[in-house]
């Protein structure tokens, strides 16, 4: 980057590699020098802002930049305080950016609904098969909690039995249709270690 007021500024890439390879970084008392100082004290600022290591060097990255960019704003008073500064504006920027895109972190996806796939109906008919091939007290428990999403004392209280019966009869319905499901594959079913 050039700039009329600044000339060439030195990338964050650049001024680390100099230091790195022992070639004549700037002084430390030079803008630059001050910035390099500041940069692991930097980095771990930003990586607590954005709980990620790739997140975190793209906003040390993005701030580096804008502070060499602007460096003729800084007023020459506690420098550190001035960087920090853009760096959580910077960070409060991105993330309003992404609540106006839409777009969702994907841990806070899992409750986002997803659309419906094409029923396929074979896989369909197999399910049914599977279902109908339990008892009715099985079948009714595993439709009640895994369907209707009631809990297990919901459930007791509704169909008026003990909830370890509940209990028992959920993972036993469980395991029939998975056992079902697995017998009709044509490809056989791993579980992820």
């Amino acid at each position: 980057m050039e700039s009329a007021a600044t000339g060439s500024l030195p990338s964050l890439d650049r001024l680390a590699h100099q230091k790195a390879a022992g070639v004549k970084t700037p002084a430390p008392e030079s803008f630059e020098g001050q910035i390099l100082a500041l940069l692991p004290s930097l980095r771990r600022y930003s990586r607590s802002l954005t709980r990620s290591d790739a997140d975190g060097e793209d906003l040390l990255q993005d701030c580096v930049e804008k502070v060499l960019a602007r460096r003729g704003q800084w007023r020459g008073l506690n420098l550190r305080g001035w960087v920090l500064t853009i760096m959580t504006n910077l960070y409060r920027n991105g993330r309003r950016g992404k609540a106006r895109d839409g777009l969702v972190e994907l841990d806070a996806a899992g409750d986002m609904a997803a659309p419906e796939p094409p029923a396929d109906p074979l896989e369909r008919a197999r399910l049914d098969n599977a279902l109908n091939s339990l008892s009715e007290e099985h079948r009714a428990v595993l439709m009640l909690v895994v369907i209707e999403g009631y809990t297990y004392s919901e459930v007791a209280a509704s169909l008026d039995i003990p909830i370890g019966t509940v209990m028992s009869r959920l993972s036993r319905a469980r395991l029939r249709v998975a056992e079902r499901l697995k017998a009709d594959n044509v490809i056989t079913l791993r579980r992820p270690k």
